[in-house]
């Protein structure tokens, strides 16, 4: 049976990455009507807007999932505009849903947040050890005030909220423009165009050499219900699969999936970012929960839906 704890659930972000992925487990999980507004009903940055947006949806939950996000270069290029609009977004809607009498706030922020120096595998416990990598500091540490107000209003008024901290996600619905996206995306669209264009090299960034904790959307989302239902603290949670890959093995799957023949080219004179980055999922495991998609699975499947979206204009390029 479908849980009957909420009525009406009020995603912010729905038609975005993760919002594709976790839409559809809060359909088979609740009872509960979803109200999934696009951007261009309600943007969020607008003053009073999100105070609107709760009076007009009068929602009894809230998955909070519209950022602004982008890739290591984007972000190292535009890193007041990562950080305002974060930051601003995230404040709004926080305060919005309180003031509406909001019963259960659930959020994402990223695990880019941790320090730059985090030893890994990197436990909740080392969140405020330090200042995020600097490539993308500007929208770590507006990410991660999703923490303090969380806190806050837990401690204040008794509000609520869930904050949790994906790896290094990918899957389908990803943004696979060069400017904005993550190593994995761009990865896979580098490799298809140089398939299809039959060119000899395919060029990589950095040294290869960083290591790095991928997660499948698809095992992100199917654990969200469960926070909803069952977790009911301020404290973080990583949500990841704990393994280690180095970008270059990555590479080398990612080229294996994808098909093509030709040679990687490793471009060194672009930011490698944290040499190390392996995500403690301890808490998330003795809650009974893990995500267990292999990466060649997830890259397989990721894979197949770009294919398919590109030619259907279904996909950010």
């Amino acid at each position: 049976m479908k849980d009957t704890r909420f009525q009406r659930i009020l995603v912010t972000g729905a038609h975005g990455f993760l919002g594709h992925h976790i839409v559809p487990q809060l359909n088979h999980a609740f009872d509960a009507e979803l109200i999934c507004p696009p951007r261009a009903s309600y943007d969020l940055l607008k003053p009073d807007v999100p105070t609107k947006l709760m009076k007009d949806v009068q929602p009894d939950c809230v998955i909070h999932l519209a950022a602004k996000s982008g890739g290591i270069i984007d972000n190292k290029n535009r890193p007041a505009d990562y950080f305002y609009d974060n930051l601003a977004m995230n404040t709004a809607v926080f305060d919005a849903a309180f003031k509406a009498g909001v019963k259960k706030l659930l959020t994402l922020m990223g695990g880019c947040s941790y320090p730059s120096d985090a030893k890994s595998p990197i436990g909740e416990d080392q969140m405020w050890n330090g200042l995020p990598q600097i490539e993308s500091v500007g929208y770590s540490t507006a990410k991660k005030m999703l923490l303090i107000q969380s806190w806050a209003y837990r401690k204040q008024h008794g509000f609520n909220s869930v904050v949790l901290i994906p790896g290094n996600v990918y899957g389908e619905w990803d943004n696979f423009n060069l400017e904005q996206a993550h190593v994995i995306p761009a990865m896979i669209r580098k490799y298809v165009e140089a398939q299809d264009a039959g060119r000899p090299t395919m060029t990589a960034f950095g040294s290869g050499k960083p290591t790095r904790d991928f997660v499948y959307a698809g095992d992100v989302a199917a654990t969200i219900p469960w926070f909803l239902a069952n977790y009911d603290s301020s404290d973080p949670i990583n949500i990841s699969a704990g393994r280690r890959i180095s970008i270059r093995e990555l590479a080398e799957t990612v080229k294996r999936v994808t098909g093509f023949e030709g040679e990687i080219v490793w471009d060194s004179s672009k930011p490698d970012g944290q040499m190390d980055k392996i995500f403690d999922v301890t808490r998330l495991n003795k809650l009974g929960l893990s995500c267990d998609t292999t990466l060649e699975d997830g890259l397989r499947r990721t894979t197949e839906w770009f294919r398919a979206a590109r030619t259907g204009g279904g996909v950010r390029l």
